[in-house]
């Protein structure tokens, strides 16, 4: 499994990349600081680190993400099943519909992505 363990922060700047790429690292300064309120040198920080972990890259001042959106998440996910579930998908379901109400569309969505999986 490749490692996209991100901090908060972290996520909340590649995800503002995933929504606008490409963009111009100037614009982005000026998004950060309006979404995040982060400064200039925090933006090209974080944008340093993580080209520097393979996650993005900023070439003649045009930022784009090196991994998907749907990389992480998968990522993310596999290790909370993991860590919180002992890797059992039903205890997950569980713990995460007590007390939940699906609607009829939701369910059959669901219904269809497990009889995908089991084939």
């Amino acid at each position: 499994m490749e490692e996209f363990k991100l901090f908060d922060a972290e996520y909340k700047f590649l995800d503002i990349i995933w929504r606008l790429e490409p963009i111009n690292s100037t614009e982005l300064t000026k998004v950060c600081r309006e979404k995040l309120g982060w400064k200039k040198p925090t933006t090209y920080t974080m944008l340093r680190k993580l080209a520097e972990r393979g996650l993005l890259k900023n070439e003649n001042a045009t930022v784009t993400t090196l991994v998907k959106r749907e990389q992480v998440q998968k990522y993310e996910s596999e290790v909370l099943l993991e860590k919180s579930f002992d890797n059992s998908l039903p205890a997950f379901l569980a713990a995460f519909l007590k007390d939940k109400r699906l609607s009829r569309q939701e369910a059959e969505e669901i219904k269809k992505m497990i009889e995908e999986a089991a084939q």
